[in-house]
């Protein structure tokens, strides 16, 4: 053989010897690769069924929570109308004259009423001076005091409401 065949041959070799060396790196590579990408999928797996637990978790805190209020809603909303609808009544019965608003007289401390010192078996008033109110006065009376009930079952409520949602 002649040196240029010589050469040509070793060359041959060598470029045979480097693309099998790089075959072989890259099956290496491939494997490690895909083991790789094996146990990123399986941390993947873990991470997307722990997030669903967790969210599964959550909703069943949320729907007990809507649960709650809807419950708190129902007994805020039947007190409401119980008030209301005795407060019709009352309005009912000052209309018809079954009922009448009237208030206590005080007595005048200069004209000489000797209050007892202790309190008789009857109760601690001891005036028995009553003054009945106008109709339209005990009305007003009644209509006062129907908002305020109303916004006291209002802010019941809305306490309620922020105890459950903030606890």
């Amino acid at each position: 053989m002649t040196p240029g065949q010589i050469l040509g041959a070793i060359l041959v070799a060598l470029i045979v010897g480097f693309g099998g060396a790089w075959q072989v790196q890259d099956w290496r590579m491939g494997k490690k690769l895909a083991q790789q990408a094996g146990l990123h999928g399986g941390d993947l797996a873990a991470i997307s069924n722990a997030a669903s637990a967790q969210a599964r978790a959550e909703q069943g805190k949320r729907l007990a929570l809507e649960q709650q209020l809807v419950g708190q809603d129902q007994k805020h909303s039947k007190e409401l109308s119980d008030a209301q609808r005795n407060q019709a009544r009352l309005r009912d019965q000052l209309a018809n004259a079954d009922v009448r608003l009237s208030v206590l007289l005080a007595e005048d401390s200069a004209s000489g009423c000797n209050v007892p010192t202790t309190p008789g078996t009857a109760g601690v008033v001891h005036a028995t001076r009553r003054a009945q109110l106008d109709p339209a006065h005990a009305q007003r009376i009644v209509a006062i005091t129907d908002a305020g009930d109303n916004a006291i079952i209002a802010l019941r409520a809305c306490q309620a409401y922020v105890r459950a949602v903030a606890p």
